[in-house]
């Protein structure tokens, strides 16, 4: 595998999360059965006649099916989307109006002449039973309109969170394979400066080189990493900066607490070791002094590193390289955690620069 080819972004595999929102016609089926049931029990009791209710419902149920449907798949996607509102009442109203009119005719017909058995005695198309028929379908398809857009809405809310997922895991993916590239060009940077004065060294970081890409290469694909593999990383950069700088580098490094069984998102700490180099003994030319604490209290993580700082110098290869690191792990943590959960600051004091980094390993 070549070393680009890792680090290529390959989209995620997702399985189809909005089917499990997806209407099948079971559902359609169970929902108008279940619906009809319910309905020929209910206007049988209030009757005390069963098989009324009965042809009744089986007359009236086409017409709740046809209405429904129509508004649902229909009118709904052409007028309202759009929001053309009024076409949408005007064409709703004149479809339920012919529906019940449609209904009157086929009751009288086919079933008694007394059409509105639940209200006055009439065997004629009157305002009054237009009305409550028009509300009683009004209430049907306001009904299944209801259940409709509920579905709708949980499978779009789910297509985004999932959309939403993919994004955040594609950026943090991204994020993490700058810190590889920019944390390697400095340390190239640092052997070429050393083979142009034919350094004893070179041998020894080229060394250090290759067991710090064994990590990146085969240790850093997981979201989250062993904090006691991310501490030796750390220390195998220390080593390869000390053998460069020599006596003119001191780091003071102190490691306290349970580190074992703690998980840290991979390549986090380092650029804060580069960011103490880049601003301290990447840029003097005398003595350097980097403390670095590491402590586990209550399932927090403290790392705090501070360096002198000195005058920029010119050199023939220049180390800075845009500021990726901090700003990188700035918004790897936003990404992946609660605010709750990290804490992170950095900046001058007196002659030192200072980061101070919290975060939640447990």
């Amino acid at each position: 595998m070549s070393f680009l080819g890792y680090f290529k972004l390959n989209k995620p595999f997702y399985p189809n999360s909005e089917s499990d929102y997806k209407i099948k016609p079971i559902h359609h089926i169970v929902f108008w059965v279940v619906y009809f049931l319910f309905n020929t029990l209910r206007w049988g009791s209030y009757y005390n006649d069963f098989l009324f209710s009965l042809k009744g419902n089986l007359l009236g149920f086409p017409i709740h099916i046809i209405l429904s449907y129509f508004t649902i798949y229909y009118l709904i996607p052409r007028f309202v989307y759009p929001r053309k509102f009024l076409k949408f009442g005007f064409l709703l109203l004149l479809a339920i109006f012919i529906m019940v009119l449609l209904k009157f005719e086929l009751t009288f017909q086919l079933i008694s002449h007394n059409v509105w058995r639940e209200g006055p005695e009439t065997s004629n198309f009157t305002l009054d039973y237009a009305i409550v028929m028009m509300l009683g379908e009004f209430y049907v398809i306001t009904f299944v309109t209801a259940i409709k857009i509920t579905i709708d809405w949980l499978r779009e809310t789910k297509r985004a969170s999932r959309l939403k997922k993919e994004q955040l895991e594609t950026e943090l993916r991204f994020l993490r394979s700058q810190i590889s590239p920019h944390f390697f060009l400095n340390t190239l940077n640092n052997i070429y400066a050393l083979s142009l004065e034919k350094s004893e060294k070179t041998p020894g970081i080229i060394l250090k080189l290759s067991e710090l890409m064994r990590y990146l290469l085969y240790d850093t694909s997981k979201r989250l990493q062993d904090l006691e593999k991310e501490i030796m990383c750390v220390i195998n950069y220390l080593d390869l900066e000390k053998l460069r700088h020599d006596d003119h580098l001191k780091v003071r490094l102190n490691i306290s607490g349970e580190i074992q069984h703690k998980k840290i998102p991979p390549m986090l700490l380092i650029p804060f070791v580069e960011n103490a180099f880049k601003h301290g003994a990447k840029k003097n030319n005398g003595q350097v002094l980097i403390d670095i604490d590491m402590s586990i209290k209550n399932d927090f993580l403290h790392f705090e590193i501070t360096n002198d700082l000195a005058q920029p110098t010119i050199s023939k290869i220049s180390s800075e390289t845009g500021g990726i690191g901090i700003a990188n792990v700035e918004k790897r943590l936003r990404l992946s955690y609660n605010e709750n959960d990290y804490k992170l600051e950095y900046g001058k004091q007196n002659d030192r620069y200072c980061v101070y980094f919290k975060l939640k390993v447990g």
